[in-house]
């Protein structure tokens, strides 16, 4: 059986899709639908930057929906790939807005808007220099609680991610991120601090959550037309308005990605189709399970190679 998962932010590059842009005129429709729809040309921040402005949150996140989409919608009606034995869709953080458009849950110019309202949401829900995230390698996610417990009276510090096996991404303010950095170095634990323009998948994000509860609710949201698994829960949910709540809550809480996966696998799933720019959601894949087919569609060559080992 097989999983589809959308990348997350981190995925974005300029130039991202150009390649399906220049040979598939469905491509074309879809970037000029959402240069339509949010009223400036996203598809030239997308295809030819610059890189500033595609980092932008409220950029970044209907950049990379546009292009998963479309190289979604060239996989499904240029290349017919059969989805009877595809089992679930997954995305990571923005990825599962991706997700519920490609499964026929949410209209993908409704999810244009609402990734760009949470994206510019997210990015003034804590003020610049206020907040920090750092990723924490090789080390047991129940270690990393244990040591989170020590800086709790610092202020906000919570896990934003479970990624991978060892690899767990942390958000808070700056000074309790900081004050987990010196328990890290003490107890010889690796981290990597990340450049990031806010504390994004933690309780400082409840003033984004805020906003879209109310623009979420006024949007209209189908049953999916096959399971999507959810951030927040780890598991597939069908019921629009429970998507909806989770969507929510989804700002403020722990992206469960390990979880999912080792889900999926437990569901049978073997193959792991990743759609979007980048290969970072098959790195995950990889981390987290053994001896599982990982494939990555960023190319033409990607997708003929992609379908020709799902007839196998």
């Amino acid at each position: 059986m097989n999983a589809i998962l959308f990348p997350g932010q981190g995925s974005q590059i300029v130039g991202m899709g150009s390649e399906f842009y220049n040979n598939f005129e469905i491509v074309k429709n879809i970037f000029k639908e959402a240069d339509d729809k949010l009223n400036y040309k996203i598809s030239k921040i997308i295809l030819e930057g610059p890189e500033d402005q595609l980092k932008l949150t409220q950029n970044t996140q209907p950049a990379i929906l546009t292009v998963s989409y479309s190289i979604f919608s060239v996989l499904k009606k240029e290349y017919n790939f059969d989805f009877k034995s595809t089992k679930f869709f997954a995305g990571h953080s923005l990825g599962e807005y991706s997700a519920l458009v490609c499964a026929d849950s949410l209209k993908f110019n409704d999810a244009l808007f609402l990734l760009f309202e949470r994206g510019k949401s997210m990015q003034e829900a804590v003020p610049v220099g206020k907040g920090s995230m750092i990723a924490v390698l090789g080390s047991k996610i129940e270690v990393i609680e244990n040591l989170i417990k020590e800086v709790k009276t610092k202020g906000v510090c919570e896990i934003a991610n479970d990624n991978a096996e060892g690899q767990t991404i942390i958000s808070g303010d700056i000074e309790s991120i900081n004050a987990l950095q010196i328990i890290l170095k003490e107890n010889k634990k690796k981290f990597i601090p990340l450049n990031v323009s806010a504390p994004f998948h933690c309780s400082l994000m409840s003033p984004a959550a805020t906003i879209m509860k109310e623009k979420i609710e006024l949007t209209n949201f189908k049953k999916p037309n096959i399971n999507v698994v959810c951030n927040v829960t780890s598991k597939p949910q069908n019921n629009p308005e429970e998507i909806k709540k989770l969507l929510v809550e989804q700002i403020c809480s722990t992206v469960r990605w390990r979880e999912s996966i080792i889900n999926m696998s437990n569901e049978n799933v073997t193959n792991f189709i990743e759609i979007g720019p980048g290969k970072v959601l098959s790195g995950m894949v990889k981390r987290t399970l053994k001896n599982i087919n990982c494939f990555s569609i960023n190319s033409i060559d990607d997708m003929k190679k992609t379908v020709d080992e799902s007839k196998k």
